[in-house]
């Protein structure tokens, strides 16, 4: 694994990442994470199928990438592993392919280095460090990528907890990325249940956590300059599903985006 000098785990505030966890069910959280889990769950019932049904996205989208030759992923905001991890789905395809995994909290980097072991033919490693830090990050995870070669970029389940500066972000990410490259990236968005939505963000807000969902026109924005893939941006079940994802969205919706693009 790939590491700089981790903090100590903050235990006193609750972290996406150990949130999230909670909502998958998870025991690699902490009471302050169950809290605020519990609160937004209870202003928003959404979110459990919103946990899962990114999970869902994330292993078709990183399929179809590997299916269509990317050899190569960079996972930033992996969050606390969870299988399928990333790896596994990559490398169930293609066994050579490369992953870099990386996030800003300790206990994923813990939980990284314990858990997240690849193919013999392919590697996996991990990255601790901010999505914000994009030299940094780059610059560790080109120890083990090849960044004149085509990556899939997986921001799943990210893009909500950053700022307008996130469109930058995203942009100056791909253009450090070769052509044909993936962009993947799911988004909440208060289009499909408004009310609920701008309850759960009021309670990461007031928890000290930002949050920003984004409109679907809000959300197209990140894939300027880039190739959509079919079926477009679309509700996050909806992309490409599975048997299963579509005897879920029975269940009922899901306030999150989701889009795949290539890089010309």
């Amino acid at each position: 694994m790939t590491e700089s000098a981790a903090p100590r785990i903050d235990t006193s505030r609750p972290h996406p990442a150990r949130v999230y966890d909670w909502w998958l069910g998870g025991k690699d959280n902490y009471p302050v994470d169950e809290e605020l889990a519990r609160k937004i769950l209870a202003v928003d019932g959404t979110v459990l199928r919103g946990a899962r049904a990114n999970r869902r996205f994330m292993i078709r989208a990183v399929r179809a990438a590997a299916e269509s030759g990317i050899r190569q992923f960079l996972d930033i905001g992996t969050g606390i592993p969870t299988e399928p991890n990333l790896h596994q789905v990559a490398q169930g395809v293609a066994a050579r392919a490369r992953v870099v995994y990386a996030d800003n909290d300790p206990i994923v980097l813990r939980h990284a280095e314990a858990l997240l072991h690849g193919s013999p033919e392919g590697s996996t490693e991990y990255v601790h460090a901010d999505v914000r830090d994009l030299d940094v990050l780059l610059g560790r995870a080109a120890d083990s990528l090849d960044l004149a070669q085509p990556v899939a970029l997986s921001l799943v389940a990210l893009t909500h907890y950053l700022d307008d500066t996130a469109y930058e972000l995203v942009r100056e990410y791909v253009s450090r990325l070769a052509p044909g490259s993936w962009l993947i990236l799911s988004q909440v968005t208060p289009d499909l249940s408004p009310e609920a939505i701008e309850k759960a963000a009021n309670a990461f807000r007031h928890s000290g956590t930002p949050f920003h969902p984004r409109s679907l026109p809000e959300f197209a924005r990140f894939f300027d300059g880039l190739e959509l893939l079919g079926p477009g941006l679309i509700p996050v079940s909806g992309w490409r599903p599975d048997p299963e994802d579509v005897a879920i969205q029975a269940e009922g919706i899901v306030p999150v985006y989701a889009g795949v693009a290539r890089k010309p």
